[in-house]
């Protein structure tokens, strides 16, 4: 035991000389420049527009945008239930609704953090679903910011009283 001390002593001292005396690899390139970050304003504003733009797609039967808005984990709430992405993408592709126009007004939104976002509003349509008149609801979305871009996690509608 006692001859096998100095060995490894000098062999530890001979791999940290080696390791000491290595220079750093630089990086391939540089760090790309943060994005400045949005102010509330611009967020807000910016959830409004993409929520109309889900509505306008929702009246054209047009799965494009929530396909690219949807968050790959999101849930659906309403009246048929609980709804994944795909479900809630086959959904207004199916569904048999016609909605002739819609207005959103009173919204709200909330920011639970700088990366989650809740807006709220109110939702009128001239139209049917399912050979019935459009109610008048409440709606809110969750929204999450993932790697620099919103996307729509949760939305919930209510009948309106």
């Amino acid at each position: 035991m006692k001859k096998y001390l100095p060995f490894a002593f000098s062999l530890l001292l001979g791999l940290a000389s080696v390791s000491l005396g290595q220079t750093p690899v630089p990086s391939p390139s540089p760090s790309p420049k943060p994005k400045p970050a949005m102010s509330k304003a611009q967020i807000q504003k910016s959830l409004i527009a993409t929520e109309k733009k889900l509505w306008e797609a929702f009246k054209n039967k047009d799965p494009k945008p929530f396909k690219a808005t949807l968050a790959a984990d999101s849930v659906m709430v309403g009246e048929d239930g609980i709804a994944d992405k795909a479900t809630a993408i086959a959904g207004i592709v199916g569904t048999d609704c016609d909605v002739k126009s819609y207005t959103l007004s009173d919204f709200k939104v909330a920011m639970a953090s700088p990366t989650v976002a809740l807006i709220a509003y109110k939702g009128t349509s001239d139209g049917t679903c399912k050979g019935a008149p459009i109610p008048v609801i409440w709606a809110s979305s969750v929204y999450v910011n993932r790697g620099g871009k919103w996307y729509a996690f949760s939305h919930q509608e209510s009948n309106a009283k």
